[in-house]
């Protein structure tokens, strides 16, 4: 388990109480600091050469889109926004649209999950065994 103390503090308030802040959560034991808001790597560098954990980003963009500069400074986690969860709505989105507008539904096959992934992404083993030593 792992516990990251969370601020968006660089955008509510200011780089030094972000720094204040970041220090307390450090002092305070947790094992890293997410960074919410951080938009240029000076803030990034004077958050970063104040602590000794861990660094986590939300939406580096821009400038702080370079993750071998990140790693140089610190951050371990840079998130990338929520691209997975938007394009799965349009997948979906788009089949509905399809089969809607009579596509055969053999004909959407090439941009479905194989049977293989599916069963990876759904844990279909850990399931079967779950249900064996559980439910018997």
């Amino acid at each position: 388990m792992v516990v990251a103390g969370r601020t968006s503090s660089l955008r509510i308030t200011d780089l030094a109480d972000t720094i204040k802040r970041v220090k307390a959560y450090e002092q305070a034991g947790v094992d890293a600091v997410f960074l919410a808001g951080a938009t240029t790597k000076a803030e990034v560098e004077a958050v970063g050469s104040e602590m000794n954990i861990p660094l986590l980003l939300g939406g580096t963009t821009g400038e702080l889109a370079d993750k071998d500069y990140l790693g140089s400074v610190g951050v371990r986690v840079a998130l990338q926004g929520h691209l997975p969860f938007a394009a799965a709505i349009k997948a979906t989105y788009d089949t509905l649209k399809a089969l809607r507008d009579g596509v055969p539904p053999a004909d959407l096959s090439p941009q479905l999950a194989t049977t293989e992934q599916l069963d990876q992404f759904t844990r279909k083993a850990d399931y079967a065994r779950w249900t064996t030593d559980f439910l018997s």
